[in-house]
């Protein structure tokens, strides 16, 4: 996150059954929109999507979920109930009116429960790299080892950003920026053992029940390079028969973090979605980007 980027918004707290949760309010006047970044993530992922859609005409929040970032870092609770609560208390307490929730990864699972929920809560749903997936038992154990690899300290940002970009430049200085900096060097800013907790029940179950009870307009964007996201072919293709409004992009050359690789093309699919009539946004794609499409 740049210097100039860090002034134009302002941290907004909600405390809910004891746990902090920090927002960062970047402002505006039009509809209300509220990101959500994925495991491990922190709320300046998002900081190029949300400066361009509030240039774009609505007012943004970004929240660093419960065990990440600027946030309670040990809460007890880490289900998917309580990342629901979560999101409903900042909604209400920051007085935002049915926002359109945009959510990466887990993140994105986070809105998806929230709206199937509460139903009357959100405008719209953004999935970018996130659905109803299936059980993975062992996606903890790998979550595990992947923290345990890291080279921490990392003894420099530069260090930081080849190790955790993988290559990609973008990816690295996303997650890098979410990195606390202390004397012997560059820290994450959450625990390694809350991060897989926080999975206890995407590794035992779908939520396919969920995803049919959601009834609002839905946007699924979707990684589409050569490594490819997460969200596969079989899976993409049950959410559209399942809910035959949904509208779903693939972003070529893009892996799992769409949102960092390319939030340009983020940034105007959703407001082409958002600003596109209910109907015709369901059935209509960005030809150019690679569509998947359901009807």
């Amino acid at each position: 996150m740049t210097d100039s980027l860090s002034s134009r918004w302002t941290e907004r707290v909600v405390v809910r059954d004891g746990v902090r949760l920090s927002c960062r309010d970047w402002g505006g006047s039009g509809p209300d929109v509220l990101l959500l970044h994925g495991l491990a993530g922190h709320a300046g992922e998002w900081d190029a999507t949300a400066l361009a859609l509030r240039d774009a005409g609505y007012r943004v929040l970004a929240l660093d979920q419960r065990g990440h970032g600027s946030s309670e870092r040990r809460p007890a609770d880490v289900s998917r109930a309580a990342y629901v609560a979560d999101v409903v208390a900042v909604v209400r307490e920051l007085g935002l009116h049915r926002p359109v929730l945009v959510g990466q990864s887990l993140g994105g699972h986070t809105a998806l429960l929230t709206a199937a929920a509460h139903p009357g809560l959100p405008a719209a749903l953004v999935l970018v790299e996130a659905g109803p997936g299936g059980s993975n038992p062992g996606v903890q154990a790998a979550i595990g080892d992947w923290f345990a690899a890291w080279p921490v300290p990392f003894p420099s940002r530069e260090a930081a950003v080849a190790y955790l970009g993988g290559g990609k430049r973008p990816v690295g200085e996303g997650w890098a920026d979410g990195l606390d900096t202390r004397g012997d060097g560059l820290w994450p800013r959450f625990d390694a053992d809350v991060m897989v907790r926080a999975l206890d029940e995407n590794a035992t179950r779908a939520f396919w029940d969920e995803w049919t009870a959601i009834t609002c307009p839905t946007l699924a964007v979707l990684g589409q390079g050569e490594q490819g996201g997460i969200i596969g072919d079989e899976e993409y293709a049950e959410m559209a028969r399942l809910r035959p409004g949904l509208y779903g992009v693939g972003v070529p050359g893009t892996g799992h973090d769409v949102h960092l690789e390319r939030p340009d093309v983020l940034h105007a699919l959703v407001t082409g979605f958002l600003g596109r009539p209910v109907r015709r946004a369901a059935r209509r794609a960005f030809p150019c980007l690679g569509a998947h499409s359901n009807s």
